[in-house]
């Protein structure tokens, strides 16, 4: 089934259908939807049954379907390539980037409500999107976006839970022990514990999935102020969109910085399910654990320094390169500088990834951001000629697949300039970010009735049996 998408009132766009290419180049319409329901959870209610019956019919007609071989290289390699989950939110491409529902990252720049005309799309946009496969209508977003300020209030006890922990703790340990704090009001839980069936799983899901992504820009921000602004905290402004209001709970209110916060959200929502963030809570809510749990679970692997703790790390190595070269730098001296750090055992942060061979279009976004914003932004600048010296570098050592920079090259010179320099901070908004997306298919995940996730593991001993006996 091909989902219909309604777009915002977008006056290049009335009274037409506008063809979207997919990744099979098939075609796609987005209509004008002209529905005054703005209820997301009656949308849902309507497609999940539609979406059961499909999955019913693919796993009858086509579940004896081969989809590929795996290879040792792949059980060796950490499972690259292998096509072994079921995400519904987004899909990526090698060459073309993720596609949000089948949208571009650009698309959905386009089609998504802005809070003001030619902005960055507005979070709760792409929320309504994941969830329905549906572009909303800007009331539409505005209604969400209202539910969300309701679900938004968080007990003292989370607070204290935080408070417990020395003030030196990682942003990230911090903000996952607010997390788990919130896991004591899981409405799944409780229902789960009363005896719910199984069909309705999907309900106290959507409740706890909604009021999580509603709570941690709060708890977020609480992380924020205790840690680098003496504990002073800025209360939320309720007339403000998601985004914008994590922003101003920061404490930065500045245009650019309210329309970069909608942007960053956005952009960092989503990845398709085999990352490590993304697949933990997938995995660990395939066993029906809560979205609270689960969500914990996936902020503890996004903290690694191979996935969202990278971000942190760019940031700091630019540093080291204007304190080492200083700002005004030659792409002669960066080049030195690349093989410098290269010919230490270590890596360039912010450059190659584990599916992509082209460069990021969460990247692109973000530099066309920039170019728009502070084009003459030192920082901008150095980041402008790392895109140029970086890539053939790493092309001549052979060894990477991608050379291409990734989403982190380019977030943290743009917080940076708006007045957010704590780098280990970072991840922190990558979290906040990630929720949407994991959330959105966590729903979908107890809609569909997915199954428990248990794939089968071999010892080095039985891959080598195997192998000599294929030979």
């Amino acid at each position: 089934m091909v989902f219909y998408r309604s777009v915002s009132l977008l006056s290049k766009l009335r009274n037409r259908a506008v063809q979207q290419p997919s990744l099979s180049n098939s075609v796609r319409w987005l209509q004008i939807q002209t529905s005054s329901d703005l209820d997301i959870r009656s949308h849902l209610k309507e497609l999940i049954p539609e979406q059961q019956d499909r999955l019913k019919k693919i796993k009858s007609e086509y579940g004896k379907v081969e989809l590929g071989k795996i290879t040792v290289d792949m059980v060796l390699g950490g499972m690259r390539g292998m096509t072994g989950l079921l995400w519904e939110t987004s899909l990526l491409d090698p060459d073309e980037g993720i596609r949000f529902r089948g949208l571009s990252i650009p698309e959905c720049q386009q089609v998504l409500p802005a809070a003001k005309p030619g902005g960055e799309p507005l979070p709760e946009g792409l929320l309504w999107l994941l969830l329905t496969g549906k572009v909303p209508t800007k009331e539409q977003v505005d209604a969400l976006s209202a539910e969300l300020r309701s679900r938004a209030n968080i007990p003292d006890h989370v607070y204290k839970a935080i408070d417990a922990l020395p003030i030196t703790a990682h942003p990230m340990t911090q903000f996952t022990t607010g997390v788990m704090a919130l896991q004591v009001q899981s409405e799944f839980s409780k229902a789960y514990e009363k005896g719910i069936h199984k069909s309705k799983y999907w309900e106290p899901t959507f409740e706890d999935s909604l009021s999580l992504i509603a709570q941690l820009p709060a708890v977020a921000a609480y992380v924020y102020r205790r840690i680098y602004k003496n504990g002073e905290i800025v209360p939320a402004d309720n007339s403000l969109d998601y985004g914008a209001n994590f922003s101003h709970m920061l404490g930065f209110d500045s245009p650019g910085m309210l329309e970069l916060m909608r942007l960053y959200v956005t952009i960092h929502s989503d990845h398709e399910g085999g990352n490590v963030s993304a697949h933990t809570g997938h995995l660990v809510a395939s066993a029906l654990s809560d979205p609270y749990l689960s969500f914990a679970a996936a902020l503890n692997g996004l903290a690694g320094p191979l996935h969202g703790l990278a971000n942190q790390e760019v940031l700091l190595w630019i540093k080291s390169v204007v304190d080492e070269v200083g700002e005004d730098v030659s792409k002669d001296q960066l080049k030195e500088y690349v093989w410098k750090t290269l010919n230490s055992g270590k890596v360039v942060p912010g450059f190659g990834h584990g599916v992509l061979r082209k460069t990021d279009p969460r990247y692109m976004c973000q530099r066309e951001f920039a170019l728009k914003h502070l084009h003459d932004d030192p920082l901008f600048q150095l980041v402008s000629k790392l895109y140029d010296v970086v890539p053939p570098i790493l092309t001549e050592l052979g060894k990477v697949k991608n050379p291409w920079p990734n989403v982190d090259a380019h977030s943290g010179v743009l917080l940076n300039y708006y007045g957010l320099t704590e780098a280990r901070y970072y991840t922190v908004l990558f979290g906040v970010s990630r929720s949407i997306g994991i959330c959105s298919q966590l729903i979908w995940d107890r809609a569909l009735g997915l199954a428990l996730e248990r794939p089968k593991s071999v010892t080095m001993e039985w891959l080598e049996n195997k192998c000599k006996t294929s030979v």
